[in-house]
């Protein structure tokens, strides 16, 4: 169930397929594909479903997911947990299907999920709203997964390609967001015209560095992370510090006040971006200070540009308590549900501030990049409207506003150009991803271009429970929404595949083609480089990840990167759980770090490290 609105110092938040063989025959002429590219094939007699596994799961408790209870000392885990399952016996297939994918069981209140470096220590309620996913996500239905298997294997093993409904223009950020060659070589498409990220002579990547889970004694927030020319740049324990991109040592560090609990995704092109940060540290008589402070950072130099608070346009003294901050173009925009104002990039000016009505309307949040956009919430707890408005980034006007169907209570902002929402409209989705439908908007005159259904039992993409610019898992460019299906069965003995298609923004139809992760892989989109999508592959306990660029019209998959499969590193990758994990590729580097941290479990059966931040390098 949709919690009310409560103010949340959250961390942004921010699927894979080898084909069956084709049946006999051939290809011969293929019956035309359904639009849905899992077909619409009659379900098959499903097998009974494992008690506490599929079918109807009873609800999550309200204020966010947890994670397994440790096994006793000594006992090996009953579930393998992202990344690290048993072997299975010699000669015996493993137990699990994919190998370090499991389902995850049901967690307790306020907990992120069990990753491999999450103790058990409980969450304040401050930063207890519910995230994405809540682990992997399940079908609502036995059935429905096994007529999508079907229809996947029918599509495929029949030949079939999808129609194409072509491309449109690829554009570029004027604020940057921070079938392979198993072996890893570049092979064909060493330049890729639709992107700067180009496939090294040999994607065999090296160990960059590692920095170890810094000590707290709660759980901590450590969201945010950028790359700039020189630094990787990463959320710490009071501070904000810049790593050499090749060593790991510190370059400089940043220190402020209080914890960071929010922010920016995105940072202007001379590497400045901007944070929201707690007005001081805990003490006996506060535990846990209000997220006061929004600041700008110049990443280049590794200074505090400025930082301020401020009261609400509503009246009254008290400090406005912030949950998100973003970035577009010159202007920061910090919002929460007690206010939000925006401030000039350079020095920290007051733009303006969300005006107050007679209709108890706020600003829900921002979206930013290359323009500024907002969900507004207007009415009554029992009867809310929710707004999206493209605004001026300068003055806050609204430029134009579309007004979000009956039945959504929250609503994300997926991109701001073009602009794409994504919301749970009337808590149909029921998988924890917060997305139901998606909806393609014309920001310069508000009308709906689109509304794309998104099944959640198909579909893989996330967003924020109640935070506006967490959308993960997808991605937006060529006219086009990019995004992975959910982990199905492969071709193989064992383990799941998924694949990454695209749905066209005008007509919100898929387009022709997609991407197959292969046997026991998993793909999820990061980001656009150009017209092409940067997309990590997840690796089955046997190997190491890889970085793939994907053909935004062809779908044609180049091996940017392929991770070592030595035991100690791949542990240290698949430590890090791809919902809940920040990953950033840039210029043949990888790095994947933490969004929160806890204090360290005080026993456990297995001897595993626990990091920060891991990095990779074919440079």
């Amino acid at each position: 169930m949709t919690q009310p609105p409560q103010p949340s110092n959250e961390p942004p938040q921010g699927g894979f397929g080898a084909p069956q063989d084709p049946p006999p025959g051939g290809f011969g002429a293929p019956t035309p594909p359904p639009s849905d590219p899992f077909g619409k094939q009659p379900p098959a007699t499903p097998p009974t479903p494992p008690a506490g596994g599929y079918g109807s799961p009873p609800p999550p408790p309200a204020g966010g997911y947890g994670y397994p209870q440790a096994p006793p000392p000594g006992q090996p885990p009953t579930q393998p947990g992202y990344g690290y399952p048993q072997a299975p016996p010699p000669g015996q297939p493993p137990t699990q299907p994919g190998y370090g994918f499991p389902q995850g069981p049901p967690g307790q209140p306020g907990m992120p999920p069990q990753g491999y470096g999450y103790p058990t220590a409980p969450m304040h309620p401050q930063y207890a709203t519910p995230q994405p996913g809540g682990g992997k996500k399940f079908t609502t239905q036995m059935q429905i997964i096994v007529a999508a298997v079907v229809a996947v294997v029918l599509i495929v093993g029949g030949g079939v390609i999808y129609a194409s409904s072509g491309s449109d223009d690829g554009g570029k950020d004027d604020v940057a967001s921070s079938g392979t060659d198993g072996e890893g070589k570049g092979g064909e498409g060493d330049g890729l015209a639709g992107g700067t990220e180009k496939a090294p002579s040999d994607t065999k990547a090296e160990v960059g560095f590692q920095l170890p889970h810094p000590k707290v004694t709660d759980t901590t927030v450590v969201a945010g992370s950028w790359v700039t020319d020189k630094v990787y740049v990463k959320t710490g324990v009071y501070e904000v510090a810049g790593y050499d991109l090749a060593k790991g040592t510190k370059v400089w560090s940043i220190p402020l006040t209080g914890q960071v609990c929010a922010a920016s995704r995105h940072m202007s092109k001379d590497y400045k971006t901007a944070v929201a940060f707690q007005d001081g540290k805990p003490t006996a008589e506060d535990k846990y200070p209000s997220c006061t402070q929004v600041g700008a950072l110049d990443l280049a130099t590794g200074k505090l540009m400025w930082s301020k608070s401020v009261t609400s346009a509503s009246g009254g003294d008290e400090a406005v308590r912030f949950g998100e901050v973003t970035l577009s173009g010159s202007t920061v925009a910090a919002g929460g549900t007690s206010g939000g104002a925006a401030f000039n990039l350079a020095n920290g000016a007051e733009l303006w501030k969300p005006k107050a009505d007679a209709n108890n309307c706020y600003d829900m949040g921002y979206g930013g990049g290359e323009a500024l956009a907002v969900v507004r919430k207007c009415g009554g707890y029992d009867n809310p409207q929710l707004t999206v408005q493209a605004l001026n980034p300068t003055t806050g006007a609204p430029l134009s506003s579309y007004n979000m169907p009956p039945g959504v209570e929250y609503a994300s902002i997926v991109s701001t150009k073009p602009l794409v929402v994504a919301a749970d409209v009337g808590d149909t989705a029921g998988d924890g991803s917060s997305i139901s439908d998606f909806f393609s908007i014309d920001a310069a005159t508000g009308k709906l271009k689109v509304r794309i259904s998104a099944d959640a039992d198909k579909y893989a993409a996330e967003c924020g429970s109640t935070e506006v610019e967490q959308c993960g898992s997808l991605a937006v460019g060529n006219n086009r929404l990019y995004v992975p299906t959910e982990e199905h069965e492969g071709s193989g003995e064992y383990g799941d595949t998924n694949e990454i298609v695209a749905f066209d923004l005008t007509t919100g139809k898929l387009v022709g083609g997609r991407a197959d992760a292969g046997d026991r892989y998993s793909l999820t989109p990061l980001r656009m480089d150009g017209s092409n999508v940067i997309a990590y592959k997840r690796p089955p306990y046997d190997k190491g990840g890889q970085i793939v660029s994907i053909d935004g019209s062809t779908f044609k998959e180049t091996v940017l990167m392929v991770n070592p499969d030595e035991e100690s590193v791949r542990e240290a990758e698949t430590s890090f759980s791809v919902d809940y994990a920040e990953f950033i590729y840039e210029k043949g580097r990888l790095f994947i770090s933490e969004k929160m941290v806890s204090e360290p479990r005080k026993s456990s059966s297995l001897d595993d490290k626990q990091y920060l931040v891991v990095s990779y390098s074919t440079v």
